[in-house]
């Protein structure tokens, strides 16, 4: 009932634009490696502000190889959603995780990916996993580091991190331990 709740009011982001996204009017940077906050802040708000857009080039990239491979590729994505469902269990669950979760994120996604990983290649599949799940997701993180933000992203993501929008990315954040950075 909880989850349910938290998903009422769940808004889809509207699709960016193909300049915004990528093009002309796009800008990017190298991040700050040395300002670890302003960068985790940099992607975080760029994973809320183009959540559409990844979400679309993440389902064209495991389609694509879903065509290919399907089985090795069902069979990683129910390794990492089971995998990751039972890592936010745990986190809501145990407070000792619930703080590992918040105080590391990145150790975090990567201990995920790798036990994925692992349990896989346990499974077989394991090129199928790193080019249909793994690839996109690093393609997403890339993106979000090196995108600067413009005025109307850090609008957007004021409005998500004060309430008055839900979006899926954001309930993803949240489940990761990230709410707290988002619009920041």
């Amino acid at each position: 009932m909880y989850r349910l709740e938290k998903m009422a009011g769940v808004q889809p982001p509207p699709l960016r634009s193909l300049d915004d996204f990528l093009l002309c009017s796009a800008r990017f940077a190298t991040p700050d490696v040395r300002n670890l906050d302003r960068w985790n802040n940099r992607i975080i708000n760029n994973l809320l502000y183009y959540q559409s857009n990844y979400f679309l080039c993440v389902l064209g990239f495991l389609l694509i190889v879903g065509y290919f491979e399907p089985f090795q590729l069902f069979t990683g994505m129910t390794v990492v959603t089971l995998l990751f469902a039972g890592f936010v269990w745990a986190a809501e669950n145990q407070a000792p995780i619930r703080r590992f979760r918040r105080n590391h994120p990145t150790v975090s996604m990567l201990a995920i990916l790798v036990a994925s990983y692992l349990f896989i290649s346990v499974l077989g599949g394991v090129a199928v996993f790193l080019f249909g799940i793994a690839f996109p997701i690093f393609m997403v993180l890339i993106h979000a580091s090196v995108r600067l933000r413009s005025l109307k992203n850090k609008l957007e993501n004021k409005l998500e991190s004060i309430g008055l929008k839900r979006t899926p990315m954001g309930i993803l954040l949240e489940a990761l331990g990230q709410e707290q950075e988002a619009g920041s």
